[in-house]
């Protein structure tokens, strides 16, 4: 009775190769390392612009002016009502001094007449003082007191205006310093050094502020292309694999033909948003910083990135499809004469097509296809050799 048919195999053999990458693979663009979008903080018509696309701008630098007719006459008013309640408050200050030296005055005619009066009762009481004279001395010495007390009220009278003038004032200041503000905002300055890489707007166009729900008019954006970043979406499966750090290659749709050397920067906290109802993979953003920044690179390039997120000298390597799981163990089918035997193997990086194992020695012959085969195949099994070894 025949036994089953030999499985046709195609062999392979262990490899040892240089070095062995795993690479990890995303698409993006090109982005500064370090950009910012020019908003106004003023509502208005833009009357003037500064720059085009491409003018390199240093910081401080006036881009653009937002109509100033009513901030300018704003400040103005600021200004002079500063100015009237600082006159008010002045005036209300030389009050105050002059009650304070008054009350002072006061208070001495009101202690030369107390002494007047105890001098009077004193001879009173000796018998050499006219009771009419010691009369005359009583009426002085509470005069003297009641000219004090009024004294002291017109002081306190003269202290609370002074206060009242000097928070009109206060509250009138700060309203200038936000006229001034507001004056000023009509001129649009660069917080950056850089190039003005995108001018969305053209003089004589209305100008907005960004409100709840609604964003702002973008005037432009500056970019500092002295830091490059390519901005790329790395899926789920292969962010874990990642580290700040790793060694990165840039190319570039626009650039054919060369390499650009980077090293990851950023690695996204959270996946991005996903569109759309259907469930789609996660990715998350990941910053690949350029060792070498071009002049010539603008922010939007498409480009592709290949960083190694794992790199091993000297790997022993089979066809990743040559690895099964048999009973939950790994390994490979050694081929022994016309049998095919499972033996149990370590995986290590994968890189591309192939797989570092350790367990079998360098130059093995094993079982590398067809997958369907493999599937199936038994420990033991017959086999039979097809194509070329690999």
């Amino acid at each position: 009775m025949a036994g089953p048919p030999a499985a046709s195999i195609v062999p392979a053999t262990v490899t040892r190769v240089p070095s062995l990458q795993s690479l990890v693979t995303a698409s993006g663009e090109i982005v500064a390392a370090r950009y910012a979008d020019i908003g106004s903080n003023m509502m208005g018509r833009l009357v003037s612009l500064m720059v085009k696309e491409g003018d390199t701008v240093k910081t401080g630098q006036i881009l653009a002016r937002i109509d100033p007719i009513q901030a300018s006459a704003a400040a103005a008013a600021a200004d002079a009502s500063v100015a009237a309640l600082e006159s008010d408050a002045n005036a209300a200050a030389t009050t105050e001094r002059t009650s304070q030296a008054a009350l002072a005055e006061a208070r001495s005619r009101a202690s030369e007449a107390a002494k007047a009066l105890a001098r009077a009762m004193q001879l009173r009481d000796a018998g050499l003082l006219p009771a009419a004279d010691f009369d005359r001395a009583a009426l002085a010495a509470e005069a003297a007191d009641a000219q004090a007390t009024s004294a002291i009220a017109a002081l306190d009278r003269s202290r609370q205006a002074a206060v009242a003038a000097g928070q009109r004032v206060s509250q009138a200041r700060a309203e200038r310093a936000r006229a001034r503000d507001q004056l000023q905002k009509t001129e649009v300055t660069a917080p950056i050094d850089g190039i003005v890489t995108r001018l969305d707007v053209e003089v004589g166009e209305m100008v907005v502020i960004g409100v709840q729900n609604q964003p702002g008019t973008i005037l432009m954006t500056i970019s500092d292309l002295s830091s490059i970043n390519a901005e790329v979406k790395v899926a789920e499966a292969d962010v874990m694999r990642l580290s700040v750090g790793l060694t990165a290659a840039i190319t570039l749709e626009a650039v054919p033909g060369r390499r650009f050397a980077g090293r990851v920067a950023e690695i996204g906290a959270s996946a991005l948003p996903q569109l759309g109802a259907q469930a789609a993979a996660r990715e998350f953003r990941v910053k690949v910083r350029l060792d070498a920044a071009d002049a010539s690179l603008r922010p939007g390039l498409t480009s592709d990135v290949e960083i190694v997120a794992a790199e091993k000298t000297g790997a022993l390597v089979v066809p990743l499809q040559s690895v099964v799981e048999r009973s939950g163990q790994r390994g490979v089918f050694v081929l022994d004469g016309d049998s095919a035997r499972f033996t149990p193997v370590t995986t290590g990086i994968i890189g591309g097509l192939t797989i570092e194992v350790d367990g079998v020695p360098e130059g093995t012959a094993i079982a590398a296809g067809p997958i369907q085969t493999l599937r199936t195949l038994t420990d033991g099994a017959l086999i039979q050799r097809a194509g070329p070894v690999r």
